[in-house]
């Protein structure tokens, strides 16, 4: 089990790296490329019926990102949020999580195990491609066989995990087969792993992102040629909803309907993926330019909320507290226990969740929140207590000499300005620190060599699936944090060894009430981030998982 965490760490890093963008909304935009066909209006009266020529009566719907993509090609597919949402548009996922973390059968309809080894996927009978063939197991094993190829070279899928691949995450060049992926009958196919894995692990970490392929189109291609074939720009055989008919990968994607999903021919005959800047959202959204927005792809800048909220063509929801603002302590700088309690009882979190985020999150000791099936909502959150913090100093002979390097990420504005008013509260307890802000490449380098005393960043720990990043970050000496309990290691063990919900959340309440109390990480507070959605566009709800499940039933109100 160790192994599968301490391989994790390059898709972790990704996925962060893609959360903490999108969080902060960073993206620069160059306007003057060219854009999809837009539906909306001056005035903010966003109708059909304001179509470019050529395209009146045609239903197009605009979301508004705030990130970057990199590929179409699932075989390149990394933690990126945009890159799978995008590609997943096209090439359903097994399953998927919905807006209540529950897991939705996409392509498949149930995956299943008893022993926590083998997982049985069984696909759904009426899944077909676009062309009408029928989607069958053995495109998802030659999927996952391309996956594990040494010439495709894709480290981030991790699939080290499974019998007969190597533990750099690949088979041997040329191998027709993987002996842990094992068709069983046209739409039955079994994984099996090297080790004890919980069913949520495989679900979240593999079932979300096999985003599977046709067999019968894809095999011409040389194993060289399937990371460049131009296929894959725009693929002419589909499993999902869309088809891509062109994208710009710094400034939108633009899709076609693909009337014969086999779940139902989308109501819109268009949609658009619009990559702007977060401070653009707002006037997106007034206008008329932008229908709707996601809640971590396209994050509105906290500033924002009121004006959004105040539109009147615009319905506002804010997503479950998921992202998670944490201080990550490095332990063998900060070695006495007490100083690092002395860290969190000197701030004022409430404070800095009420002004800040103007009360849109909460705020928890640990890694989980209440989005969470696992949340222990018995663990009572530490308060701010400055004279508790002195006396912990004193007991620790805290002289007050060490100046502690708080990295902060520059493109974070909202952060900068509370990691400023913590250390005003350090000060005020007798602890000096210094903020170091810097660009995320840069904090991520400073993360990797652990030479920092104090890093911030946003992290989202999956809901239903915190333990690969839980694992990492308490792994010990290896680990960003450096801290690691023998009582913690056990308890994130043997969340792998069951499946129920009530025994797993109880195994997580102890590494949260440990964390809570040796203090290798602060939570400064999750954030409940806003969306928002045109009010002409019905079957639509922004969310923060499960946004685009059932996109075919998307539709504009006339």
């Amino acid at each position: 089990m160790k192994k599968f965490v301490s391989k994790t760490m390059s898709l972790l890093l990704v996925a962060v790296m893609a959360l903490s963008l999108a969080a902060c909304g960073s993206k620069t935009n160059d306007s003057s490329q060219a854009a999809p066909e837009s539906t909306g209006s001056a005035s903010g009266e966003s109708t059909a019926a304001t179509q470019p020529a050529g395209n009146s009566g045609e239903k197009i719907v605009n979301v508004g990102v705030t990130d970057t993509l990199g590929s179409l090609n699932p075989l390149l597919l990394n933690g990126g949020e945009i890159n799978k949402y995008a590609t997943a548009l096209m090439f359903l996922p097994l399953m998927e999580l919905d807006a209540d973390l529950n897991f939705q059968g996409m392509l498949a309809d149930s995956i299943t195990t008893e022993d926590n080894r083998n997982f049985v996927v069984h696909i759904d009978e009426a899944a077909t491609w676009s062309d009408g063939t029928p989607i069958t197991a053995e495109d998802v094993a030659y999927t996952a066989l391309r996956l594990t190829s040494p010439v495709i070279n894709n480290t981030a899928m991790m699939y080290y995990v499974f019998e007969g691949v190597g533990d750099d995450g690949f088979v041997e060049a040329g191998a027709d087969s993987v002996d842990g992926i094992q068709v069983i009958d046209d739409k039955t196919i079994q994984f099996t792993t090297k080790d004890s894995m919980s069913l949520t692990t495989f679900e979240n970490s593999y079932a979300r992102y096999l985003l599977t392929l046709p067999k019968h189109v894809i095999e011409k291609y040389t194993e060289e040629e399937l990371s460049t074939a131009e296929w894959f720009n725009q693929p002419d055989v589909v499993s999902g909803p869309f088809y891509v008919t062109e994208f710009d990968v710094d400034h939108y994607i633009s899709y076609k309907a693909n009337p014969d999903y086999w779940k139902g021919a989308p109501k819109i005959d268009k949609l658009n993926i619009k990559i702007v800047d977060g401070s653009q959202l707002y006037a997106g959204l007034q206008s008329g330019e932008i229908d709707i927005t996601q809640h971590t792809m396209s994050v509105i800048p906290p500033e924002d909320y009121a004006s959004v909220e105040a539109l009147d063509n615009v319905d506002v929801v804010y997503g479950s507290p998921v992202t998670n603002q944490s201080m990550f302590i490095q332990t063998a700088n900060v070695p006495d226990v007490r100083v690092r309690q002395a860290m969190l009882y000197a701030i004022n979190r409430d404070q800095l969740l009420s002004e800040l985020l103007d009360g849109h999150g909460e705020v928890v000791d640990g890694f989980l929140s209440s989005a969470s099936p696992f949340y222990d909502d018995s663990i009572t959150h530490v308060t701010y207590d400055p004279e508790k913090a002195k006396a912990l100093l004193e007991e620790a002979g805290w002289d007050g000499s060490q100046t502690l390097r708080f990295y902060v990420n520059s493109g974070d504005s909202t952060f900068v300005n509370a990691a400023t008013v913590m250390v005003a509260q350090w000060a005020a307890v007798g602890i000096k620190a210094e903020v170091q802000t810097v660009d995320f490449a840069t904090l991520m380098s400073v993360a990797g060599t652990r030479d920092y005393d104090i890093l911030a960043v946003q992290y989202t720990y999956a809901p239903v699936d915190p333990y690969p990043d839980v694992a990492w970050l308490l792994g010990g000496e290896g680990s960003w944090t450096g801290y690691g309990d023998d009582e913690v290691n056990k308890a994130l063990t043997s969340t792998q060894l069951t499946s129920d919900v009530d025994e797993i959340k109880g195994l997580y309440s102890i590494v949260d009430k440990k964390v809570q109390e040796d203090v290798p990480m602060i939570s400064a507070y999750i954030i409940s981030a806003q969306g928002a959605v045109n009010k002409r566009l019905t079957g639509a709800v922004p969310s923060v998982y499960g946004f685009f499940n059932d996109v075919q039933n998307w539709d504009i109100a006339q």
